[in-house]
């Protein structure tokens, strides 16, 4: 694995705007700013039609799935166009004059007290219709309404795209209330359904979603000292992880992809502080994996389980560097841009679930704080900036790999944003609120 000190940052962005550079202050990184406009295929939703008692559900089935597909990045979707316009028959041609590439039509259908929702992907270009479905849905009212709605939408683009989609998931993340307490809320990928996992009166930190989305781990200080959770989503049951070797703080945990092993990290212990990690499911198998008198934290997993990334504190206090280490301990290697003696600030790692790609903030611009991609492809790197807007910290994966949640900070206040990495379309999640340290699921399955 190539770790060479110099590399080359690349801003990535959708935007029209006007060709630059900007020469700013990474240790031994040549930063350019690179606009390019991606082509995305038009996208058409026709309006949905209902039998059996399904009219006031279908449009809002097409409202989220029509949503979903723009929020997924890979189209541009027309929607909302006149019923008189378009008529009840498919006609290809009229498609195709309206400057469609892709067409989306469906019918939902009453089947006792749920639906069946039959869709269909059309190819405008060839005239066929390219792939269909018939999905099982609950009524407006059930919990699990907009969550099975949004996997319609997943696989609609993995019909158009062959990818997975991003649309059925959740982000977890902290939120500050009047009183100073920090607990964890949870919202779906659009942007709706905000609600809050917790509410203990105190302070919580780091939320990790387990591979299987059931499961959300956290650090807490509601008895005295930082102290790792876990809770079933579903349930709210709880359980913590006993402190094993003396005294410290239990932050940052995060799972393995087997889903039953915690790697976290142990700081000011009075035996040793580092990463380690723990069999959860098994509740033993105490290991060491890192450490000194310095501070490593912060670890995640590659999507094989074989590697961690994690921050370190080993260059300094002031400099917090990327490193990567086989997830069974051993030597560690650089990934941030780090030059003996220079400055640099990166902390924060999350890697891609499903790519070489370890995403993470740097603070490369006069002090301001921004979200960067490192690629470790083909024994190289490349890093990617991916904001330019006021401060931005704490990016997060989504299960498709190809957007991020972040915690970013404009005049107005903080909020939870979402950048596409193949477009650079950046939109709001949440606006004016005290937000930190999200997460983003993996894809999740009705409840």
């Amino acid at each position: 694995m190539l770790m060479a000190l110099t590399v080359s940052v690349l801003l990535m962005t959708g935007s029209a705007e006007a060709r630059g550079q900007q020469t700013d202050q990474i240790p031994g990184v040549s930063l350019g700013l690179v606009y390019a406009e991606s082509y995305l295929p038009a996208l058409a939703v026709k309006p949905f039609s209902s039998t059996f008692g399904g009219v006031g559900l279908a449009s809002e089935v097409e409202a989220i799935v029509a949503q979903d597909l723009r929020y997924s990045d890979r189209f541009e979707v027309m929607d909302s166009l006149p019923a008189g316009l378009i008529g009840d028959q498919l006609d290809y041609t009229l498609w195709d004059r309206l400057g469609a590439v892709w067409l989306v039509t469906g019918q939902l259908e009453s089947a006792g007290e749920d639906f069946v929702f039959a869709a269909e992907l059309h190819d405008v270009v060839y005239g066929e219709l390219r792939e269909s479905g018939r999905f099982r849905i609950p009524a407006q009212s059930d919990e699990d309404f907009r969550m099975v709605v949004h996997r319609v939408s997943d696989e609609i683009v993995r019909w158009a795209t062959g990818e997975q989609g991003m649309a059925a998931s959740r982000i977890a993340f902290t939120m500050t209330d009047s009183e100073g307490n920090k607990d964890v809320h949870l919202i779906d990928s659009d942007g709706l359904n905000l609600t809050r996992l917790t509410d203990f009166g105190s302070l919580l930190e780091s939320p990790s979603w387990s591979p299987d989305g059931r499961k959300v781990a956290y650090t807490s200080w509601r008895s005295g000292y930082p102290r790792i959770y876990e809770m079933n989503v579903a349930t709210g049951s709880e359980r913590m992880l006993a402190a094993v070797r003396g005294a410290g703080d239990y932050i940052t945990p995060a799972y393995h992809p087997d889903g039953r092993t915690l790697a976290f990290s142990v700081l000011g212990s009075d035996a040793r502080s580092g990463i380690f990690t723990y069999d959860f499911e098994r509740d033993c198998c105490l290991a060491y994996l890192s450490g000194g008198p310095w501070y490593d934290f912060s670890p995640t997993y590659s999507p094989d389980g074989r590697w961690i990334a994690f921050n370190t504190q080993r260059f300094g206090d002031a400099v917090p560097q990327v490193m990567l280490m086989p997830s069974e301990g051993g030597s560690a290697e650089t990934l941030s841009p780090y030059e003996y003696g220079s400055g640099g600030y990166f902390t924060a790692p999350d890697w891609s679930p499903n790519s070489d790609l370890v995403a993470f903030h740097g603070r490369i611009e006069r002090g301001r704080y921004h979200v960067l991609v490192a690629s470790l492809e083909d024994d190289g790197r490349v890093l990617r900036q991916l904001t330019t807007e006021g401060n931005n910290e704490d990016p997060s994966w989504a299960p498709d790999g190809r957007h991020l949640v972040f915690v970013g900070e404009r005049s107005w206040g903080y909020g939870l944003f979402v950048v596409d990495v193949g477009t650079g379309r950046i939109r709001s999640l949440i606006a004016g609120r005290r937000v930190g340290v999200p997460d983003w699921s993996p894809a999740l399955q009705a409840r």
